[in-house]
C-alpha cells in the first residue's frame, strides 16, 4: 500500500472514533440480528430503549436498555471476552422523552418508576435534571442518579425490585 492510500485508510478509520470521543451525539443503530450481550434479547425490537458502547475500532455493543448497559460497563469481560473499558470511546443511551441519543455519562437516570423497560425495572435516561425531576414526579419514581452514582450492584437490585 502506498503512503497516500495508507494515510486515507488511517484517517477514515480514526475519524469516526475521534468524533465519538469528542462527544458527537451518534448512536449506532442495531442491526436486525444484534443481540444484547448481557441478556441475549434482540435489541432492534426496543428502539426507544437502545443503549450502545462504541470501541476505538468502531465496533459497538448494543443493549436493550441502560440497565444491561450498566451491567456490561461494570464487567465487560464477563459478557464479551477481551473487551475492556479502556477501549471504549463512547457510551450512548436513548432519552426517554425525545428518543434521541445522549451521552450516557451526562444523562440523568430515574429508577423505581411505574415505567418498565424491555427487562422490567429500568434506568430511565433523561437528557436534563429538570426532565428527570418531572419524570420522577409524573411516574412515581424513587431516585434520580447520575452516571457516577450508579454502583455495580444497582442494576441487579433493579432486577429484584430492590431499589
Amino acid at each position: 500500500m502506498n503512503r497516500r492510500a495508507l494515510l486515507v485508510f488511517l484517517l477514515s478509520s480514526l475519524l469516526p472514533a475521534a468524533a465519538l470521543a469528542q462527544g458527537a451525539t451518534q448512536l449506532p443503530k442495531p442491526g436486525p440480528k444484534d443481540l444484547c450481550p448481557v441478556c441475549g434479547m434482540l435489541v432492534s425490537k426496543y428502539p426507544n430503549w437502545v443503549a450502545a458502547i462504541v470501541y476505538k475500532d468502531g465496533h459497538a455493543h448494543h443493549f436493550d436498555g441502560a440497565k444491561d448497559m450498566f451491567k456490561f460497563w461494570f464487567e465487560p469481560a464477563k459478557y464479551a471476552a477481551g473487551h475492556k473499558r479502556g477501549d471504549m470511546v463512547a457510551i450512548r443511551v436513548t432519552d426517554f422523552y425525545n428518543l434521541q441519543p445522549v451521552d450516557a455519562r451526562k444523562a440523568w437516570y430515574v429508577i423505581g418508576s411505574d415505567v418498565l423497560g424491555p427487562m422490567g425495572h429500568e434506568f430511565v435516561p433523561l437528557v436534563s435534571k429538570e426532565d428527570a425531576a418531572d419524570f420522577l414526579k409524573d411516574h412515581k419514581g424513587r431516585r434520580i442518579l447520575t452516571f457516577e452514582q450508579v454502583t455495580g450492584d444497582l442494576p441487579f437490585r433493579l432486577d429484584d425490585g430492590r431499589f
